[in-house]
């Protein structure tokens, strides 16, 4: 029996290894939506800090950066969705790609988590 065309396209259509790419828009509103199963003050962390990376995201034209900002975040929604973010931990490679900025801006987060943990607000 000889194979059909749509067999034949099928064939050799790449298999998608990772969920599609969200709108930037629903990612969004999807991430807040998340952060309501978060504590209060993580939640409110949270909320202001996506709010913040979108807003200074807006206007980027590079595709690739584009691509590379949906994808980062459409991780950390599975993380927080998947209730898993008490667990995450950043690796090293992690790490070794972020530019200074990232890493001071990271820093810059893991102080006022801990100053939130200690309750001082």
């Amino acid at each position: 029996m000889r194979p059909s065309f749509t067999t034949l396209v099928r064939a050799r259509r790449p298999v998608r290894e990772t969920p599609p790419l969200m709108p930037p828009l629903q990612l969004y509103r999807e991430i807040l939506r998340a952060h309501r199963n978060l504590p209060s003050p993580q939640r409110a962390l949270g909320d202001s800090y996506v709010r913040g990376e979108f807003r200074a995201h807006r206007k980027i034209d590079n595709p690739l950066h584009i691509v590379g900002f949906l994808q980062q975040w459409q991780e950390y929604l599975n993380v927080i969705a998947g209730g898993k973010w008490h667990e995450y931990r950043l690796s090293s490679a992690e790490l070794d790609k972020m530019s200074p900025e990232q890493v001071g801006q990271l820093y810059e987060l893991m102080k006022e988590t801990q100053r939130i943990g200690r309750g001082e607000e």
